[in-house]
């Protein structure tokens, strides 16, 4: 709808254009509702009775930010074409996507963030890196417990907890311990984010070692 805005940028000048120009040019996009969007939008005009002061400067201003929000879009599937096909050619790009959960976009997430690990000495340091490593709140004695710390870069922890939730139906090794820490009273966030700080180990060692993901066989199973 951002080319709306940007030709008619007023209530007037869309009621002045007509609801018939609109509905072709938006059927490709929208096949069965292009007539009943137009409608809704012909009907609020209709029932618009009060003309705010200083609506007439809309017809200026709406366009040129409709189109500067048309541009950020368009820079933005550039940059989505250019994540997606950062992992086709780096040569750890098969070695990421083989483990359950990480498609191309986490792949490039990952490969920005982390790069090959080597700037890791221990899947620990990689772990307090994405903000993943549990801590302990302490006041003196007393321990109140662990929880995940706020820092961190965002960005990987974000992509190891999506990893995470989205491996859930596709790794039974994942299923099963995030079960186990539901089963320990976890939450379901907290249970995830154990799940992505588990993971972040196993990443550690494939990338490491160069090494493919190997599915293990949960120990319930195996019991």
């Amino acid at each position: 709808m951002t080319w709306l805005l940007e030709r008619y940028g007023s209530p007037a000048a869309l009621s002045k254009a007509g609801r018939r120009r609109f509905v072709e040019p938006i059927r490709p996009k929208a096949p069965r509702m292009a007539t009943r969007l137009i409608d809704e939008v012909f009907d609020a005009l209709d029932e618009q009775t009060v003309v705010v002061p200083g609506t007439g400067t809309l017809d200026t201003v709406i366009p040129s930010l409709a189109g500067r929000l048309a541009a950020v879009h368009t820079q933005r599937r550039a940059m989505e074409a250019r994540i997606n096909s950062l992992p086709a050619t780096h040569p750890l790009s098969k070695v990421l996507t083989s483990m359950p959960g990480v498609g191309v976009r986490t792949a490039a997430v990952l490969l920005v963030t982390v790069g090959d690990g080597t700037g890791f000495p221990t899947a620990a340091h990689l772990a307090s890196y994405a903000g993943l490593a549990p801590a302990t709140k302490s006041s003196g004695p007393s321990i109140h417990g662990e929880h995940a710390p706020r820092g961190g870069n965002r960005q990987l922890k974000r992509a190891m907890f999506l990893s995470a939730l989205a491996c859930m139906n596709a790794d039974p090794a994942s299923r099963t311990h995030y079960d186990k820490q539901r089963a320990c009273g976890k939450t379901h966030t907290r249970a995830l984010l154990r799940l992505a700080r588990q993971r972040i180990s196993v990443l550690f060692a494939m990338l490491r070692d160069g090494a493919f993901h190997e599915s293990r066989v949960p120990e319930t199973a195996t019991a």
